[in-house]
Protein backbone atom coordinates (compact mmCIF):
# COMPACT_ATOMS: atom_id res chain seq x y z
CA UNK A 1 0.00 0.00 0.00
CA UNK A 2 3.04 2.26 0.13
CA UNK A 3 2.44 3.03 -3.56
CA UNK A 4 -0.82 4.76 -2.62
CA UNK A 5 0.42 6.47 0.54
CA UNK A 6 0.29 10.26 0.70
CA UNK A 7 4.10 10.55 0.63
CA UNK A 8 4.56 8.27 -2.41
CA UNK A 9 5.66 9.80 -5.71
CA UNK A 10 2.48 8.53 -7.37
CA UNK A 11 0.24 10.26 -4.83
CA UNK A 12 2.26 13.46 -5.06
CA UNK A 13 1.97 13.38 -8.84
CA UNK A 14 -1.81 12.99 -8.61
CA UNK A 15 -1.91 15.84 -6.09
CA UNK A 16 0.05 18.12 -8.43
CA UNK A 17 -2.32 17.25 -11.29
CA UNK A 18 -5.26 18.17 -9.06
CA UNK A 19 -3.55 21.47 -8.25
CA UNK A 20 -3.08 22.04 -12.00
CA UNK A 21 -6.80 21.52 -12.69
CA UNK A 22 -7.83 23.79 -9.82
CA UNK A 23 -5.37 26.52 -10.79
CA UNK A 24 -6.47 26.29 -14.41
CA UNK A 25 -10.09 26.79 -13.35
CA UNK A 26 -9.24 29.77 -11.15
CA UNK A 27 -7.11 31.31 -13.88
CA UNK A 28 -9.77 30.86 -16.54
CA UNK A 29 -12.63 32.29 -14.44
CA UNK A 30 -10.57 35.30 -13.32
CA UNK A 31 -9.37 35.94 -16.89
CA UNK A 32 -12.85 36.16 -18.42
CA UNK A 33 -13.02 40.00 -18.34
CA UNK A 34 -9.86 39.96 -20.57
CA UNK A 35 -8.32 43.02 -18.89
CA UNK A 36 -7.72 40.91 -15.76
CA UNK A 37 -5.57 38.32 -17.58
CA UNK A 38 -2.39 39.95 -16.26
CA UNK A 39 -3.46 39.81 -12.62
CA UNK A 40 -4.84 36.30 -13.08
CA UNK A 41 -1.63 35.01 -14.68
CA UNK A 42 0.50 36.64 -11.99
CA UNK A 43 -1.64 34.96 -9.32
CA UNK A 44 -1.33 31.65 -11.17
CA UNK A 45 2.47 31.82 -11.11
CA UNK A 46 2.56 33.03 -7.52
CA UNK A 47 0.60 29.98 -6.39
CA UNK A 48 2.59 27.66 -8.67
CA UNK A 49 5.93 28.88 -7.34
CA UNK A 50 4.76 28.44 -3.75
CA UNK A 51 3.63 24.88 -4.52
CA UNK A 52 6.89 24.02 -6.30
CA UNK A 53 8.88 25.36 -3.34
CA UNK A 54 6.66 23.44 -0.87
CA UNK A 55 6.01 26.68 0.99
CA UNK A 56 2.21 26.44 0.94
CA UNK A 57 -0.48 24.34 -0.69
CA UNK A 58 -3.63 26.40 -0.04
CA UNK A 59 -4.19 27.04 -3.73
CA UNK A 60 -7.19 29.39 -3.63
CA UNK A 61 -5.77 31.46 -0.76
CA UNK A 62 -2.44 31.89 -2.56
CA UNK A 63 -4.13 32.71 -5.85
CA UNK A 64 -6.48 35.40 -4.57
CA UNK A 65 -3.84 36.93 -2.27
CA UNK A 66 -1.60 37.59 -5.26
CA UNK A 67 -4.55 38.60 -7.46
CA UNK A 68 -5.44 41.34 -4.99
CA UNK A 69 -1.91 42.49 -4.16
CA UNK A 70 -0.59 42.61 -7.73
CA UNK A 71 -3.79 43.59 -9.53
CA UNK A 72 -2.86 47.17 -10.40
CA UNK A 73 0.68 46.56 -11.64
CA UNK A 74 -0.12 43.31 -13.45
CA UNK A 75 -3.12 44.90 -15.19
CA UNK A 76 -1.12 47.90 -16.38
CA UNK A 77 1.65 45.67 -17.72
CA UNK A 78 -0.88 43.37 -19.40
CA UNK A 79 -2.65 46.26 -21.14
CA UNK A 80 0.70 47.56 -22.38
CA UNK A 81 1.67 44.14 -23.71
CA UNK A 82 -1.79 43.58 -25.18
CA UNK A 83 -1.52 46.84 -27.12
CA UNK A 84 1.96 45.95 -28.36
CA UNK A 85 0.78 42.47 -29.33
CA UNK A 86 -2.13 43.83 -31.36
CA UNK A 87 0.20 46.30 -33.07
CA UNK A 88 2.76 43.60 -33.95
CA UNK A 89 0.06 41.18 -35.09
CA UNK A 90 -1.55 43.78 -37.36
CA UNK A 91 1.83 44.82 -38.77
CA UNK A 92 2.80 41.22 -39.44
CA UNK A 93 -0.49 40.48 -41.19
CA UNK A 94 -0.29 43.56 -43.41
CA UNK A 95 3.39 43.09 -44.25
CA UNK A 96 2.88 39.41 -45.08
CA UNK A 97 0.19 40.24 -47.64
CA UNK A 98 2.22 43.14 -49.04
CA UNK A 99 5.15 40.77 -49.47
CA UNK A 100 2.95 38.25 -51.27
CA UNK A 101 1.78 40.77 -53.87
CA UNK A 102 5.07 42.66 -54.33
CA UNK A 103 7.85 41.96 -56.81
CA UNK A 104 11.48 42.96 -57.28
CA UNK A 105 13.07 45.54 -54.93
CA UNK A 106 9.73 46.24 -53.28
CA UNK A 107 9.39 42.58 -52.31
CA UNK A 108 12.89 42.68 -50.79
CA UNK A 109 11.99 45.78 -48.77
CA UNK A 110 8.79 44.24 -47.41
CA UNK A 111 10.68 41.04 -46.59
CA UNK A 112 13.28 42.95 -44.57
CA UNK A 113 10.64 44.90 -42.68
CA UNK A 114 8.71 41.70 -42.01
CA UNK A 115 11.90 40.11 -40.65
CA UNK A 116 12.24 43.03 -38.21
CA UNK A 117 8.63 42.56 -37.09
CA UNK A 118 9.27 38.83 -36.55
CA UNK A 119 12.36 39.65 -34.48
CA UNK A 120 10.25 42.08 -32.43
CA UNK A 121 7.68 39.30 -32.05
CA UNK A 122 10.32 36.99 -30.57
CA UNK A 123 11.26 39.68 -28.06
CA UNK A 124 7.58 40.12 -27.29
CA UNK A 125 7.12 36.41 -26.57
CA UNK A 126 10.10 36.47 -24.18
CA UNK A 127 8.46 39.36 -22.33
CA UNK A 128 5.17 37.46 -22.07
CA UNK A 129 6.87 34.33 -20.72
CA UNK A 130 8.74 36.12 -17.93
CA UNK A 131 6.88 39.30 -16.99
CA UNK A 132 4.13 37.72 -14.86
CA UNK A 133 6.33 35.17 -13.04
CA UNK A 134 8.62 38.12 -12.28
CA UNK A 135 5.76 40.27 -10.95
CA UNK A 136 4.76 37.30 -8.79
CA UNK A 137 8.29 37.06 -7.37
CA UNK A 138 9.63 40.59 -6.83
CA UNK A 139 8.56 44.20 -6.35
CA UNK A 140 9.80 46.78 -8.85
CA UNK A 141 8.67 49.54 -11.21
CA UNK A 142 6.86 48.71 -14.44
CA UNK A 143 9.81 49.83 -16.56
CA UNK A 144 12.22 47.70 -14.52
CA UNK A 145 9.90 44.69 -14.77
CA UNK A 146 9.78 44.95 -18.56
CA UNK A 147 13.53 45.40 -18.84
CA UNK A 148 14.40 42.61 -16.40
CA UNK A 149 11.93 40.16 -17.97
CA UNK A 150 13.69 40.54 -21.31
CA UNK A 151 17.19 40.39 -19.83
CA UNK A 152 16.43 37.28 -17.79
CA UNK A 153 14.69 35.63 -20.74
CA UNK A 154 17.66 36.17 -23.05
CA UNK A 155 20.25 35.27 -20.40
CA UNK A 156 18.58 31.95 -19.54
CA UNK A 157 17.74 31.15 -23.14
CA UNK A 158 17.51 27.38 -22.68
CA UNK A 159 14.93 27.77 -19.91
CA UNK A 160 13.05 30.24 -22.11
CA UNK A 161 12.90 27.74 -24.97
CA UNK A 162 11.66 25.00 -22.62
CA UNK A 163 8.92 27.20 -21.14
CA UNK A 164 7.81 28.20 -24.63
CA UNK A 165 7.83 24.53 -25.68
CA UNK A 166 5.59 23.62 -22.71
CA UNK A 167 2.97 26.20 -23.68
CA UNK A 168 3.19 25.37 -27.38
CA UNK A 169 2.89 21.63 -26.71
CA UNK A 170 -0.19 22.14 -24.51
CA UNK A 171 -1.81 24.35 -27.16
CA UNK A 172 -1.03 21.86 -29.94
CA UNK A 173 -2.25 18.83 -28.00
CA UNK A 174 -5.50 20.52 -26.93
CA UNK A 175 -6.28 21.91 -30.40
CA UNK A 176 -5.06 19.11 -32.64
CA UNK A 177 -5.06 15.92 -30.60
CA UNK A 178 -7.03 15.62 -27.34
CA UNK A 179 -9.22 18.59 -26.43
CA UNK A 180 -10.26 17.28 -22.94
CA UNK A 181 -6.70 17.99 -21.76
CA UNK A 182 -7.81 21.61 -21.59
CA UNK A 183 -8.85 20.84 -17.99
CA UNK A 184 -5.13 21.01 -17.14
CA UNK A 185 -4.42 23.86 -19.56
CA UNK A 186 -2.56 26.86 -18.22
CA UNK A 187 -2.52 25.42 -14.71
CA UNK A 188 -0.23 22.55 -15.72
CA UNK A 189 1.85 24.85 -17.94
CA UNK A 190 2.38 27.20 -14.99
CA UNK A 191 3.38 24.41 -12.60
CA UNK A 192 5.89 22.97 -15.07
CA UNK A 193 7.20 26.44 -15.92
CA UNK A 194 7.48 27.32 -12.22
CA UNK A 195 9.53 24.16 -11.66
CA UNK A 196 11.87 25.18 -14.50
CA UNK A 197 12.08 28.87 -13.55
CA UNK A 198 12.18 28.51 -9.77
CA UNK A 199 15.96 28.73 -9.44
CA UNK A 200 16.21 31.36 -12.18
CA UNK A 201 13.74 33.61 -10.38
CA UNK A 202 15.36 33.04 -6.99
CA UNK A 203 18.77 34.04 -8.37
CA UNK A 204 17.32 37.02 -10.25
CA UNK A 205 15.41 38.27 -7.21
CA UNK A 206 18.44 37.86 -4.94
CA UNK A 207 16.74 35.77 -2.27
CA UNK A 208 18.69 35.23 0.98
CA UNK A 209 19.13 31.52 0.24
CA UNK A 210 20.85 32.16 -3.07
CA UNK A 211 22.98 34.98 -1.61
CA UNK A 212 24.20 32.67 1.17
CA UNK A 213 25.10 29.98 -1.37
CA UNK A 214 27.02 32.52 -3.43
CA UNK A 215 28.94 33.73 -0.36
CA UNK A 216 29.81 30.15 0.62
CA UNK A 217 31.17 29.46 -2.85
CA UNK A 218 33.30 32.63 -2.72
CA UNK A 219 34.70 31.71 0.72
CA UNK A 220 35.45 28.11 -0.25
CA UNK A 221 39.18 27.50 -1.02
Amino acid sequence: MKFFSYESKFSQLLLKLCYACYLNLLWFVCSVPIFTIGASTTALYYASLKIVRDEDSHVARLFFRSFKENFKQATVLWLILLGVGIFLGADGYILYHLRQTAEGPLAVMWTLILALVIAAGVMYVIELLYIFPLVASVSNTNAAMLKNAFLIGTHYLFATILVFAIHFAMFFVVVAWFTPLIVFGEGLCALLSAWLLNRVLMISSGTPEEEEEAEEKEEAP
